[in-house]
């Protein structure tokens, strides 16, 4: 037997540098050296973007995601490397931040 892929994620420009799964709600969410994270379905549909907070926007200064977590509630939380926390809903709606000083891993 072979593996074949269920489907074809597209959307990211840049390398991507984190990944989140969510099977109980059938999301994959995704983020990319450049950013943004993207929401899909698992048979491939884009469903929404997610943008970080303008004050980190910038052509010279966007906003990396590190890590990404997603839970099954629908919430959906991004690191960024420059120590800065997301929470997101599923319907790509920024609902919290905070910022950290601390290593995050």
């Amino acid at each position: 037997d072979f593996a074949t892929p269920r489907a074809v994620l597209t959307g990211h420009d840049y390398e991507i540098t984190c990944a989140a799964i969510c099977a109980e709600l059938g999301l994959v969410i995704s983020g990319s050296k450049e950013g943004p994270c993207l929401i899909h379905s698992m048979n491939g549909d884009l469903l929404r973007t997610l943008e970080g907070p303008e004050r980190l926007e910038g052509p010279d200064n966007r906003p990396r995601p590190k890590l990404i977590q997603a839970s099954r509630e629908g919430h959906c939380v991004i690191y960024y490397e420059n120590g800065l926390f997301c929470v997101f809903s599923v319907n790509g709606r920024l609902q919290a931040t905070m910022e950290t000083d601390d290593k995050i891993r």
